[in-house]
Formats: C-alpha cells, sequence, structure tokens
C-alpha cells in the first residue's frame, strides 16, 4: 500500500470526511534543499514526501483552523516520521466555503 493510500485510509476511517483530496505534490519539490543525517541534501522530486490534504467534515464543525490542523497532524504523526516532509492540509467543516 502506498503512503498516499495510508493516509487516505486513516483520514477517511477517523473523520469519516463527506470529501477528501489527498495529493501527491513530491514531484513539485524537485531541487528542494533540506537536512538529512547532519549534511544538506537536495530532494530530486521523487517518492512520498510532500501532501495536500484536503478534507471536509463534521467532525471539524466547531473547532478552529488550528484545532482542525493539530487533529490532522497528530493522526498522521507516525507519517510524519516516517518522511513526509510537508503537508499541507485544508481542513473544512460542511457548509464552509472552500477555495478548491
Amino acid at each position: 500500500m502506498s503512503l498516499q493510500s495510508e493516509i487516505e485510509a486513516k483520514l477517511t476511517e477517523t473523520f469519516a470526511p463527506e470529501r477528501l483530496e489527498v495529493i501527491n505534490e513530491s514531484h513539485q519539490h524537485a531541487g528542494h534543499h533540506h537536512v538529512e543525517s547532519g549534511h544538506h541534501a537536495t530532494f530530486d522530486g521523487t517518492g512520498e514526501t510532500h501532501f495536500r490534504v484536503r478534507i471536509v467534515s463534521a467532525a471539524f464543525a466547531g473547532k478552529s483552523r488550528v484545532e482542525r490542523h493539530r487533529a490532522v497532524n497528530h493522526l498522521l504523526s507516525g507519517e510524519l516520521k516516517r518522511g513526509v516532509h510537508a503537508l499541507a492540509i485544508e481542513p473544512a467543516a460542511p457548509g464552509e466555503k472552500t477555495r478548491w
């Protein structure tokens, strides 16, 4: 199972979203520099390291933007420790306007 599929499954199980998009944006970050093992490394844009999560769930109703982000980050903490370098989160409750 791909990391993207694992993320989708966890978000679906926990938040029962009305709408969910997990977008692998790793290819957009080729040439991105980061520190790995104490030295600078250049990311080649392959793999599963950068994701955008767009999620609409009733679980976010009445929650602040910070609380929503914390909930998603907490759920995906294992994936972040296993190599997800960036996670853009766009959470919304049903009926809220989204830019996507």
